[in-house]
């Protein structure tokens, strides 16, 4: 009906072809309007924001989908050779693929990471970012070859005999890729293995402390206390010992060691340093607080206070303020903190 309506004001094909293109912009147009003024009015109400975010990822790919279609419609319209209408048709039907493939993974990645914390809410489990990584990318990698298997066939190309060349020569290609394949089967196993997750602190083999950001297929992202990013292969940490402070539970102990002078009160110190490390921001009962005499030392009565914080996140903080109050309070009480001397008497 519509090509009747056009072919009444004019049989000029490229005039055609022009109507048809500015028909598509005007219905990429009619949709955003339809979309910002009703769709997205009508989302706003409901109790999840999936489907918000869903309109706003596939937006752009389902304008380029109309586009292309009017593209296509458009070209129909002209008098090309039978080659040349082929090759545009399959250039345009490839693009065609191509933006599906990506609005597929775009609306998986958005309802499957949803949908795992919500599982892990229902659950009451600890969702595993990492895992979500690790599947995203597993997916998006599944995604891009079929869709380049896809476009080959597409395309006349014979992908049987391309598919036994890959295997023949996969054997090479494994012993090339050995420690990259070792990376990815280290960072499988370490995601399984729940040994280190997203968001932990840990602190590796060779001293470095800092939070884990990414867990990839390749390689570990690490942030160090100095804001310094660190990329441990994956094969490295799934080998070595890995010190996870933020398991089995977020609850850190925390050690501070002081010394009083020769002549104090040893009950006393006790009885003050306990009273001051009970008052520290994020104290946590259970395991009870202790105070401990260790050594007569050469210069001073050495203590250790034990103690723990509801998290690691707060254990440098306990420790600045630990430290603050016992020392303050050893000086109100006029208890001396001694430092090291050496008496040298000398003979005639």
């Amino acid at each position: 009906m519509i090509k009747e309506v056009i072919l009444n004001f004019t049989e000029n094909e490229y005039l055609i072809a022009l109507i048809y293109l500015l028909l598509s912009f005007a219905l990429i147009r009619l949709g955003a309007f339809i979309l910002e003024k009703i769709i997205l009015k009508l989302t706003l109400k409901t109790k999840t924001n999936l489907d918000d975010l869903i309109i706003a990822k596939s937006a752009r790919p389902l304008t380029l989908i109309v586009l292309l279609v009017g593209l296509k419609i458009a070209i129909n319209q002209l008098t090309l050779s039978e080659k040349i209408s082929m090759i545009f048709h399959d250039l345009i039907s490839s693009f065609l693929v191509l933006v599906v493939a990506y609005l597929i993974y775009v609306i998986f990645d958005l309802v499957y990471a949803r949908a795992w914390k919500r599982f892990a809410t229902k659950t009451k489990t600890k969702s595993n970012d990492a895992l979500i990584q690790l599947t995203q990318g597993t997916v998006k990698v599944v995604l891009i070859i079929a869709t380049i298997i896809y476009l080959l066939s597409y395309w006349g190309i014979e992908i049987g005999p391309l598919l036994a060349g890959v295997g023949i020569g996969g054997i090479a290609i494994a012993f090339a890729l050995q420690s990259s394949l070792a990376n990815v089967f280290g960072g499988i196993s370490i995601i399984l293995d729940k040994t280190i997750r997203v968001g932990d602190l840990v602190k590796l083999s060779d001293g470095t402390t800092g939070t884990i950001l990414h867990i990839g297929l390749r390689s570990t992202r690490v942030k160090t206390f100095d804001n310094e990013m660190i990329f441990v292969p994956n094969s490295k940490l799934s080998n070595e010992n890995v010190q996870n402070i933020a398991m089995p539970e977020p609850k850190s102990r925390v050690v501070i060691p002081f010394s009083v002078a020769y002549g104090s009160k040893i009950e006393e110190v006790k009885k003050i340093v306990m009273k001051e490390i009970k008052t520290v921001q994020g104290f946590a009962n259970d395991p009870e607080p202790s105070v401990r005499f260790l050594e007569m030392a050469d210069s001073a009565l050495n203590f250790k206070a034990y103690f723990f914080v509801n998290s690691y996140e707060e254990r440098f903080a306990a420790i600045d303020e630990a430290n603050t109050k016992i020392y303050n309070a050893l000086n109100k009480a006029k208890i001396s903190i001694p430092f090291p001397q050496m008496d040298v008497h000398l003979k005639k």
